[in-house]
């Protein structure tokens, strides 16, 4: 009898997504994953695969409550159990100060990193209520940035700010149902999205510098840790950041 466990990955196409979903098959796991072009999924599908266990790609965009219903619908219609979900799906934006932010740019923000976030994980929460045996875990996506702000980056803090509260209340909410939920919280891993970081960043004292960062291996292998612990514990919040980055006395 097969006892292969199942992760889904929103996100699933690029950077941090795409490397735990390549870490998640290495580590057993069947997945789903999701990403908005198809020629980029079928491609991660293609990669996925190759490394072992069963994949299914589904395009989804999160900030779209049907496409996020519909993927979940299409994952258990192939998948009796859902085990992890890393709800990852997210976007950077361009910096501006808060007076040069426009009403449009905040919502894109918000509803990237935040709506997607609470789509995700409402389905998610519905689908390990309902399942046997029922619980899960969902794996929230969240960043140094819900901790301590950059300099003009008004709506990403505030969506990752937000993400914490998100985490706390379906924790509580979970209790009952055997669904845990976590958070990992990552600064500066070296992904295409960070590729500028050593050029040199906007620091709280007006200051530019350069920025270290780590091998995205070590967040896929706490992905792969808290995916892994039985649901009677939980990592809550996990930080991984570079050493020397300026994040311990920003500013």
């Amino acid at each position: 009898m097969k006892n292969t466990r199942t992760a889904l990955i929103t996100g699933a196409t690029s950077g941090i997504g795409k490397e735990s979903a390549l870490g998640l098959a290495r580590a057993g796991y069947d997945l789903i994953v999701c990403g908005r072009n198809q020629t980029r999924l079928d491609a991660m599908v293609k990669e996925c695969s190759a490394v072992g266990g069963e994949v299914l790609g589904i395009v989804c965009d999160v900030t779209d409550e049907e496409s996020v219903i519909s993927l979940f619908a299409q994952a258990k219609r192939q998948f009796p159990h859902i085990d992890v979900v890393f709800n990852n799906a997210g976007s950077f934006l361009p910096a501006a100060r808060i007076d040069e932010t426009s009403l449009e740019t905040f919502k894109a923000g918000i509803d990237i990193n935040l709506i997607g976030a609470f789509l995700v994980a409402r389905e998610a929460f519905r689908t390990m209520r309902d399942q046997t045996p029922q619980g899960g875990r969902i794996i929230n996506n969240g960043s140094i940035a819900a901790h301590v702000p950059r300099p003009n980056s008004v709506p990403y803090s505030t969506s990752k700010h937000a993400v914490t509260g998100l985490t706390k209340s379906i924790s509580i909410e979970g209790r009952g149902l055997n669904i845990a939920c976590s958070q990992i919280d990552i600064g500066n891993t070296a992904t295409p999205m960070s590729a500028n970081f050593s050029k040199g960043m906007l620091q709280a004292n007006g200051t530019t510098i350069p920025e270290p960062t780590f091998d995205v291996r070590h967040v896929v292998d706490a992905i792969i840790y808290m995916s892994n612990l039985p649901l009677d514990a939980n990592v809550q919040f996990m930080t991984i950041t570079a050493t020397q980055m300026p994040y311990i006395g920003r500013g």
